[in-house]
């Protein structure tokens, strides 16, 4: 492999992207590749202190524009730091969440102007774009219900539906524009039954197929 595939893992709250990404990497894992997991905002050490400021209950004050800056600093130490390397030399990367993230939260449920969002996206990534995105679709309130159960809402979760539905609506505008990278995954069943739907979208990744047949 000269160059190694970047997977990313989308979705609204509580469509079990942690879960996903973590058996798609030992999938991976298992056929012998070289898999690196992380996750946005994070990923680095400024990353995840950035991280706590985004997700912190406290900042509800945090105003938007302050926001998305945050994320794409975030992101952009990630990409310098851990993906451009990794891809470089060969390796795989799953990462849970990426740009998509940004202008479907951001743009979308924020309100800021998808161009200006696609625009710092685009420089924060240093153009990067992932091989495969996996969108996972679940409704919003069912899975705001499963996240806050499981952990306690952050700052995000604790938004209205409102937010999450312009969210998810933002997710699918996407992935109609790109059509090849971004597929839909319908994440309502069994972690069993998703991870069997995303496993073969994986295999339709050339390099891939041929390593996991």
């Amino acid at each position: 492999m000269v160059r190694g595939v970047f997977i990313t893992v989308e979705g609204c709250e509580g469509t079990g992207k942690s879960t996903q990404v973590q058996r798609l990497a030992e999938e991976l894992s298992a056929a012998g590749l070289v898999v690196t997991i992380v996750r946005e905002p994070g990923g680095t050490r400024v990353g995840e202190r950035v991280r706590e400021v985004l997700l912190d209950r406290e900042h509800v004050d945090l105003d938007p524009r302050a926001e998305l800056l945050l994320y794409e600093a975030s992101r952009a130490q990630l990409v310098r730091e851990v993906l451009l390397p990794t891809l470089a030399g060969g390796g795989v990367v799953v990462c849970d969440r990426f740009s998509d993230s940004t202008t479907a939260y951001q743009g979308y449920g924020r309100g800021l102007p998808l161009e200006e969002v696609v625009h710092l996206n685009r420089f924060a990534t240093a153009g990067l774009v992932p091989d495969l995105t996996v969108l996972l679709d679940f409704d919003p309130a069912e899975g705001l219900a499963r996240a806050v159960s499981a952990s306690g809402a952050d700052r995000l979760e604790s938004e209205d539906i409102g937010f999450h539905e312009r969210v998810r609506e933002g997710f699918l505008h996407i992935a109609a524009a790109e059509p090849e990278r971004v597929r839909v995954v319908d994440a309502v069943g069994t972690p069993d039954e998703v991870e069997a739907r995303i496993a073969r979208l994986v295999r339709e990744i050339p390099v891939l197929d041929a390593v996991l047949h």
